[in-house]
């Protein structure tokens, strides 16, 4: 199951659409709905204050198994296209791949799509808090990319 934070599911708000001003979407692509679920809630969490970026777990497969499913990215991303493009974050490499061809596709995500390379649950907290300010695609990638140089020691 995918669900979009952000508006619908009392994860968050949305404030996007109200206000009628383009945002960047976030998609959290895990093997597993249950991670992917919850890396997205924690990310909204910390956003504060009701992100208004919308944010979608794109998790596991389309029976509840193990493993990516290019159906459930492809329509997490049109859930959270607000017109500013849509940021993809993975947890494992077959996520990478699948993304991946989706892109190769170019009409199985919204205009706008990219893969950001960069750490899971780190990226996605700075992703999130990062769109919930309004700003570009380009800053939501480099605040998520930014997560690989946080030190724990």
């Amino acid at each position: 199951m995918s669900d979009t934070v952000g508006g619908g599911n009392g994860w968050g708000s949305s404030a996007d659409a109200r206000r009628g001003e383009p945002v960047v979407g976030i998609v959290l692509v895990s093997h597993s709905a249950a991670v992917a679920e919850a890396v997205a809630a924690l990310a909204v969490g910390l956003a504060g204050g009701g992100a208004p970026a919308p944010v979608a777990a794109a998790g596991g497969t389309a029976d509840g198994g193990f493993g990516t499913s290019a159906e459930l990215i492809s329509a997490a991303a049109a859930r959270v296209d607000r017109g500013a493009g849509v940021a993809v974050l993975t947890d494992l490499g077959s996520a990478v791949l699948t993304v991946k061809a989706l892109l190769l596709e170019g009409d199985e995500l919204p205009d706008g799509t990219r893969l950001v390379d960069a750490p899971f649950l780190e990226g996605a907290v700075g992703a999130v808090v990062t769109a919930s300010t309004g700003a570009d695609l380009d800053a939501v990638a480099a605040a998520a990319t930014e997560a690989y140089g946080y030190r724990k020691q």
